[in-house]
């Protein structure tokens, strides 16, 4: 009988794949960095991202990918590289319907109102984060659709994300037929290039008033600079933080609102278990928050 004993294979799977240990390494070192917490259950998740890295810069363990993380990456590129493939860039143009109803038919016509009425016609908005930027096109479609004379408005959508790769695709702004499907086909048609491969290229008009930015939103110095805004929208990220992360940021978003400012969360978020500081009251039918 052959004892077939371990092979060099086996031994390179078993290097490639991350431990327990080395799990709490990395989650550790990720969230320091950015606030975002990896939960035990994404060990395999994380691994299989790890390994994608390992092949690109030859690192022969994972002991020895954490080394470069560490000692290695003096401009943080390669930890960003990390992010890029760690970050969940799911989404698609005017999604949860029912919220950026309440956003355009009572929220906006409330804060433009008021504006109107002061003389001010300088509207901020900030998407955060931004991802491939179906969301902050889309608030730039919704204020064309509801403000009269838009273009007398000074407009500013700040997107951000901490995804360089994904800003990349967001600054083209070319969308297959899925991400466009809950689009109104008045919206489609008005806002829309299809093109002959089949997707669609949103038009000029709209990208004029969307800026995209690279942003950590665990880096407090930077968050603090931001100020002025009169709606945030940070769907469907806090659920990757701790309390911790949480409230720091949620304080950020509260210094950065102007007085009557809104922020819409996911449907699933919720402010009043992280932060006092927001109120809250029904816009049509939803609940939303304010300052």
């Amino acid at each position: 009988m052959r004892h077939k004993g371990v092979t060099p294979d086996m031994e390179r799977q078993k290097s490639r794949a991350v431990s327990l240990g080395e799990f709490e390494l990395l989650s550790s070192f990720i969230y320091r960095k950015t606030g975002i917490r990896l939960e035990s259950q994404k060990l395999y998740f994380l691994t299989t991202r790890v390994n994608k890295r390992m092949d690109i810069v030859q690192a022969e363990s994972v002991a020895d990918y954490i080394r470069i993380l560490r000692f290695g990456d003096p401009d943080g590129r390669e930890f960003q590289n990390l992010i890029n493939l760690l970050t969940v860039n799911e989404t698609y143009f005017f999604r949860d319907f029912p919220q950026l109803q309440a956003f355009a038919e009572h929220c906006l016509d409330e804060v433009i109102t008021r504006k109107i009425k002061e003389g001010n016609r300088k509207l901020k908005i900030w998407s955060a984060p931004c991802s491939s930027g179906e969301e902050p096109y889309t608030l730039a479609v919704i204020l064309h659709a509801m403000i009269d004379n838009v273009d007398d408005w000074e407009v500013e959508i700040l997107a951000s994300d901490i995804d360089q790769n994904i800003l990349k695709l967001a600054e083209g702004a070319v969308y297959d037929n899925r991400r466009v499907r809950d689009v109104p086909p008045e919206y489609l048609s008005r806002f829309f290039q299809r093109r002959r491969d089949g997707k669609y290229l949103v038009n000029p008009e709209i990208r004029r008033m969307v800026t995209f930015e690279h942003l950590n939103l665990s880096d407090a110095m930077v968050i603090r600079k931001r100020k002025g805004f009169d709606f945030i929208f940070c769907r469907n990220l806090l659920i990757y933080f701790d309390d911790i992360s949480r409230k720091n940021l949620v304080d950020q978003f509260y210094i950065a609102l102007n007085p009557g400012g809104y922020i819409f969360l996911g449907s699933s978020e919720s402010i009043s278990r992280i932060s006092t500081a927001f109120r809250v009251k029904r816009k049509g039918g939803y609940f939303v928050y304010y300052k």
